[in-house]
């Protein structure tokens, strides 16, 4: 296919022939055609990128057959520092293909390109890291059970083993880094994967799997059977040869998986839908507090689960706070994010556009005070500019529903009382992040302790790190990714007790 001109920016040549390629199913060691085709475009352009084989049943069928056969075989009888060694292999490649592996992600999903830069980097790092942790899979030792040591001596120990066959399902706004952070300690564990990208973003876990095999993993350790939810994602889901699913995606979506699983009982991990408090108390530094609440909100154009949507302004900083952020948001620019200057990308299909815009027309409806924002821009692309509404209310479909896209919804509140306003944060039924803005490190920390979420940050939003554990309360999802409790999702504990 013809190179596109992606608004007169250019792609490095080893992108431009990626996309010139075939883009198939990875399954048991080997690229192969699947029973569909769909297209993906560059949400910037609406112009078309690549076309990609996709999969329903019958190819999860065989991915999951070539993921059995490798964690009994050759998978499974590896040693843990020839584990460790390929690893660290595919983090090197990985390292010397970061201009590819960036530039597909910002032409796959829109994303700027310093934000996709920095992905690819933690990408490398969270793969050094996981190796590195091969090593450390330790089991103890503990008191045997009473009547066996009564009558006889014996040893009591446990093991930490792999779960078996994971699936892993990966969304579409940060296609790179949520496959890695699944498929890093999966592998770390020695666990063999089948895994779906999505279907708006499937570029660059495709490269990632040409990378895969390059590195030197076995036939079936990793397989890559591109699809839809519907079909492929159910499939995998329900299949009674997967022992763990790990899903990032919406509430409603990993509410399916969790029916789905109970066929054979498989493990979850979900790390699901967020409507983030941000909380700022009337002594916040507001220097800092307003472009860190403007990029709670707009990073990523919203389309994260951690953004943080909902912001609880004392009263006397709100006017100032708001109008903060709003120069804030009107310096942005909105572009391609091969554009170096690019810090708000677009929406990623048609149809998430108009899915945001309706909430932007309710949030008007329903009485707020549009403060900027709230057009679709004329243009190519789905590109709609940061939104901020004020004299939100709770009821308001603005303020409870989880939109994932660029639009604040400011609350006002005059209490100094720390229950009262986490009463106002905890008003929802998820729970995966937030972030206090205070210069008092006490009310920092109490006001902490009182947001009901996973993972809160003070004074800046959003923290998350290769070795911080993440996820969420609530419907927010179940389990923890990153850091040691990452690697633990794939590991299961066996106790042993034997008469000496």
């Amino acid at each position: 296919m013809n190179v596109l001109p992606f608004d007169g920016h250019a792609i490095a040549p080893e992108t431009a022939a990626f996309l010139g390629g075939q883009h198939r199913l990875l399954i048991d060691g080997a690229w192969v055609d699947g029973s569909g085709e769909h297209v993906t475009r560059d949400p910037a352009t609406g112009l078309e990128l690549a076309r990609f084989a996709t999969g329903g049943a019958a190819e999860v069928d065989a991915a999951v057959a070539a993921a059995r056969r490798a964690f009994h075989g050759a998978w499974g009888r590896m040693t843990v520092s020839d584990r460790t060694a390929i690893l660290f292999r595919l983090a090197r490649i990985m390292e010397a293909n970061a201009r590819l592996l960036t530039e597909l992600d910002i032409v796959d999903n829109g994303m700027p390109g310093f934000i996709a830069g920095l992905t690819t980097a933690n990408c490398v790092e969270m793969v050094d890291y996981y190796a590195g942790a091969v090593m450390r899979i330790e089991g103890t030792t503990t008191a045997p059970p009473r009547h066996i040591a009564a009558e006889t001596e014996a040893l009591t120990y446990t093991l930490r083993e792999p779960v078996g066959v994971a699936g892993l399902i990966v969304p579409w706004n940060v296609p790179l880094s949520t496959a890695i952070l699944k498929l890093a300690p999966a592998l770390a564990a020695g666990c063999t994967v089948v895994m779906k990208p999505s279907e708006e973003t499937p570029l660059s876990v495709l490269a990632l799997g040409q990378m895969i095999l390059d590195a030197g993993f076995p036939a079936g350790v990793v397989n890559i059977v591109n699809g839809f939810g519907g079909d492929c994602g159910a499939a995998l889901a329900a299949h009674p040869g997967v022992d763990k699913i790990s899903f990032t995606g919406s509430t409603v979506t990993g509410k399916k998986i969790v029916q789905a699983a109970l066929g054979n009982l498989k493990k979850v991990s979900l790390e699901l839908g967020g409507k983030s408090p941000v909380v700022v108390m009337p002594d916040a530094d507001l220097a800092l507090a307003v472009p860190g609440v403007a990029l709670a909100t707009f990073f990523l154009q919203g389309q994260n689960c951690m953004a943080g949507t909902r912001i609880f302004a004392h009263e006397a900083v709100h006017d100032a706070l708001v109008e903060g952020v709003a120069a804030f948001a009107a310096g942005m620019k909105l572009g391609h994010g091969l554009d170096p200057a690019t810090m708000q990308g677009p929406m990623i299909s048609d149809a998430h556009s108009a899915k945001v815009m309706g909430y932007i027309e309710a949030g008007k409806a329903a009485g707020a005070t549009l403060v900027c924002g709230g057009e679709k821009l004329d243009r190519p692309g789905n590109f709609i500019p940061p939104t901020i509404f004020a004299d939100c209310r709770p009821d308001m479909s603005i303020v409870h529903d989880e939109i994932f896209g660029p639009v604040m919804a400011v609350q006002k509140f005059a209490t100094t009382d720390l229950d009262a306003i986490a009463d106002l944060a905890n008003d929802t039924p998820f729970g995966l992040s937030g972030s206090v803005w205070t210069s008092d490190l006490s009310t920092a920390h109490r006001m902490v302790k009182r947001i009901r979420a996973g993972h809160v940050s003070i004074n800046c939003h959003g923290a998350v790190g290769t070795n911080i554990p993440f996820g969420g309360f609530g419907q927010s999802g179940w389990g923890r990714e990153f850091g040691r409790e990452g690697l633990d999702a794939y590991l299961e504990t066996k106790a042993v007790t034997a008469r000496l």
